[in-house]
């Protein structure tokens, strides 16, 4: 017993001094995981006694389980013991271990330091073993050096003297070799020009060089003297290699020389066509141009090999021709001014740009040192008058259509307008012309205008295009390929203006002032439109003419509007840059724009003014006694039956300009709608049945208008969004009127809200012109109107003061209207 509470003393105190914080216990679990209830950090000892002795019965083997935890004890004392014995030797092994790696690097650093001094004795005795291999170099790249230059110097000295020589034999063939060798040997000894023999030596040179020069030029005058005629043997061997000599010299040798050969080449064109010839006029301008084709031809058959090709000497020739013929018809111009016309201002225009292309495909203009494009437009044009002048001038076109496949604009060479630009302070008088020739072209189509009165075959069958409007497009697309040729400053926009001008007049002369007149007077209410809509006549409509020519008319304007924009944006490509912001045709755009807004109201007044006949017919019915809801009425017969015959004769004649239907039948849409909501108005009184009557009418309006766009066509079309949503509103608003009538006044609180409900109209004077329609008396109305504004929501805040727009009584109001009725029957 003593034993065993010695041994249950010694577990206390262990269970005391073994208690490890959680972190450490964690990590026990994880390196010494183990399922026995011993090892568990909260280990409960009565748990475990009961754990091994559930019940009573199982106390009768409590040794045999004193036995096993005393032998499991004696295990675990002796791993104990292993373990700490094995422990007490591991201070002592790793002090010897360190010991042999501090060994172990004292023997490495010093065999590194043994290599490194073996390294550098090694790299010394390479220095000393290449000291001698480097001035061997030096001395062989001196020396090659040395002897490069005597060689040098060697054939500088004899070049020198055989240039000398050769100069003196004037063998310009061997000279030019020579020369460019001897030249190219003098540029080494630039860096010794100090040494007096070598200075001597370039002096001696630059002497041949002076030499040469002088005895060239004086050649060249030799063969072709400034006065007098050219030599009739022609080049000959030693003027080629002179050339030769020329081309290394400086370049001023070779400008006099070329100089001069074209000025004695021309020399006889200034004779022949001084300005008191006779073929210096401009009626022989292509006279001029056949003696320099002629000049040319024969400079390639008896000079082109004297001229080194890279001279261009027939490109200079052509350019230097061009250059004199602009300064002399300036000249022969301004003297003569007077005397020039427009056709022969344009024969000499027409054959000098034909020349000036010419060049333009024989040369390439490499000459011109100092043309740059002018423009640098490198994208298609979108523009559909670009043509060629071919194209435009062919008529194979129909009526003037612009819209071909877009060219990209031709790349502007030197050559263009190189003679040509001489005319352009003369073009005035070439605009003059257009002017008197468009303000007749304009006079000819108004004359056939009223003479033809529109017959059926004077509208293009395509479109409803008048046949003058692509005759006029057809003048200006001609008018300004010709200018464009010619100029694309001042001239190209005095042009343009003149375009702007006649536009104007077209639109207003040729389209506006030939639209057929309104029926009715402007007038306002006349005698005669009163007995009209007494005695129940129909209105004058336009004839089936008339129509065709309002419509072809808007068709003209549209044709014009696009093409007058395509025009703008051509005349703004070729224009000048510092030019294209004055180029302008928005105001015709517009004037066109106005002229198809003219076409659209008139088309909506005649279908307008048909309807008003059957509208009149309508207020006239007793609704007040109508009996029964019947069929549609007759006015509503009568509406249809002008829609019917009116609308697809428009729809047809607007077949190529289906969007101006669709205004035309908005607008329709706008000025019917709000015309037949006053007509409804004005039928009072009207009944129960009398409403519901108008009700069915106007559903059947409604259902007729909604397929307006596409009635008597076979072809069904859906009408556009926009044109069904005006149509719905507006008609809803009147069914929505006509329920209000139709529901009973009583209780009037009842009928207000009933009001308010389906119209949602704040505005007394809509509320008093439906109880005018329920035939209710003056006291009833007052009392209804007087319910109507308490249910209004109060005005807003800071309003309260402000005193409506109409706050008259309904007894003034009416006191107003019969005394209006009496100074209109006073004034009729």
């Amino acid at each position: 017993m003593e034993e065993e509470d010695v041994d249950l003393t010694m577990d206390d105190d262990m269970n005391e001094l073994l208690h490890f914080s959680p972190d450490v216990e964690q990590a026990m679990e994880e390196v010494f995981p183990s399922q026995d209830p011993l090892d568990k950090p909260d280990f409960n000892v009565v748990e475990y006694i009961n754990t091994l002795f559930p019940t009573e019965q199982s106390l009768s083997n409590i040794d045999e389980v004193v036995s096993k935890i005393r032998l499991k004890i004696r295990h675990l004392d002796d791993e104990i013991r292993m373990v700490v014995r094995g422990q007490s030797n591991v201070g002592q092994d790793g002090r010897q271990a360190l010991e042999e790696a501090q060994q172990s690097i004292q023997e490495l650093f010093t065999k590194i330091r043994d290599i490194k001094e073996k390294a550098e004795k090694s790299e010394q005795m390479v220095k000393e073993i290449t000291r001698d291999i480097k001035q061997l170099d030096h001395a062989k790249r001196h020396l090659t050096t040395s002897i490069t230059t005597l060689n040098h110097l060697h054939m500088l000295v004899g070049g020198v003297d055989s240039l000398e020589s050769l100069v003196r034999r004037r063998q310009y063939g061997e000279v030019a070799n020579l020369l460019q060798c001897v030249l190219n040997v003098l540029e080494h000894f630039q860096r010794y020009m100090g040494i007096p023999h070598i200075r001597q030596l370039s002096e001696r040179v630059r002497a041949v060089q002076t030499e040469l020069g002088q005895q060239i030029l004086e050649d060249f005058e030799e063969a072709f003297p400034s006065q007098g005629a050219k030599r009739p043997t022609g080049p000959t061997m030693v003027l080629q290699d002179a050339c030769l000599v020329a081309n290394i010299l400086e370049h001023r040798i070779k400008q006099e020389v070329i100089k001069k050969f074209i000025r004695q080449h021309l020399s006889e064109y200034l004779v022949l066509f001084q300005e008191n010839q006779d073929v210096a006029w401009l009626d022989k301008v292509d006279r001029r141009y056949t003696w320099i084709k002629r000049q040319l031809g024969e400079y390639e058959d008896k000079y082109g090999r004297m001229f080194p090709a890279e001279w261009l000497m027939a490109e200079r020739i052509a350019v230097e021709f061009c250059h004199k013929t602009r300064c002399e018809l300036s000249s022969i111009m301004r003297a003569r001014t007077s005397e020039i016309e427009v056709k022969l201002l344009l024969f000499a225009i027409q054959r000098t740009t034909a020349f000036e292309n010419l060049l333009t495909r024989r040369f390439t203009g490499s000459t011109f040192t100092d043309w740059l494009p002018k423009k640098a437009k490198g994208a298609p044009s979108t523009n559909p008058f670009e043509e060629d002048d071919v194209n435009s001038e062919s008529g194979s076109e129909k009526d003037g259509d612009l819209d071909k496949v877009k060219k990209p604009k031709a790349t502007e060479t030197p050559f263009q307008g190189i003679i040509s630009k001489c005319f352009e302070p003369h073009l005035s008088v070439y605009i003059e012309s257009q002017d008197r020739n468009l303000a007749d072209l304009l006079e000819r189509f108004a004359v056939d205008m009223k003479a033809q009165s529109l017959p059926k075959g004077s509208l293009d069958e395509a479109g409803g295009v008048l046949p003058s409007c692509a005759d006029l497009f057809m003048y200006y697309k001609k008018c300004l390929v010709q200018c464009s040729q010619l100029s694309t400053g001042e001239s190209l926009l005095a042009l343009a203006k003149v375009f702007q001008k006649y536009l104007q007049e077209y639109s207003q002369k040729i389209l506006a002032n030939n639209l057929p007149k309104v029926p009715s007077s402007g007038g306002g209410l006349t005698i005669v439109s009163l007995l009209k809509d007494k005695d129940g006549l129909e209105v004058t409509r336009f004839t089936m003419d008339e129509l065709r020519l309002i419509c072809g008319t808007l068709s003209t304007a549209e044709y014009c509007l696009a093409t007058t924009q395509q025009l703008e944006e051509k005349l703004k490509e070729k224009v000048d840059d510092n030019l294209m912001e004055q180029i302008n045709l928005t105001g015709e755009m517009d004037m066109f724009g106005m002229v198809i807004s003219s076409c659209i109201q008139l088309l909506v007044q005649d279908l307008d003014s048909a309807c008003d006949p059957a509208l009149t017919a309508m207020t006239k019915m007793p609704w007040q006694n109508v009996e029964h809801v019947g069929d549609q009425s007759p006015y509503v017969t009568s509406i249809i039956s002008h829609i019917k015959q009116n609308v697809p004769v428009v729809r047809d004649y607007l077949a190529s300009a289906r969007k101006y239907f669709t205004q035309f039948c908005i607008k329709f849409a706008n000025s019917f709608i709000p015309k037949f909501i006053n007509h409804v108005f004005k039928c009072k009184p009207v009944s129960t049945v009398g409403a519901e009557q108008l009700l069915l009418d106007t559903h059947s309006l409604k259902t007729v208008l909604q397929d307006l766009p596409s009635i008597g066509s076979d072809v069904v079309r859906k009408a556009p969004a926009s044109y069904t949503k005006i149509v719905v509103k507006g008609m809803t608003r009147a069914e929505m009127i006509l329920k209000v009538v139709m529901s009973p006044q009583d209780p009037p609180q009842g009928f207000v809200d009933n009001y308010i409900k389906l119209l949602s109209d704040s505005s007394p004077d809509t509320f008093q012109k439906v109880l005018d329609m329920k035939g209710l008396k003056r006291g009833e109305q007052s009392a209804m109107l007087e319910l109507f504004r308490q249910r209004q929501p109060p005005p807003p805040a800071g309003q309260e003061g402000i005193a409506p727009a109409s706050g008259a009584t309904p007894e003034q109001e009416s006191s107003r209207i019969r005394k209006l009725e009496k100074l209109i029957k006073k004034r009729l």
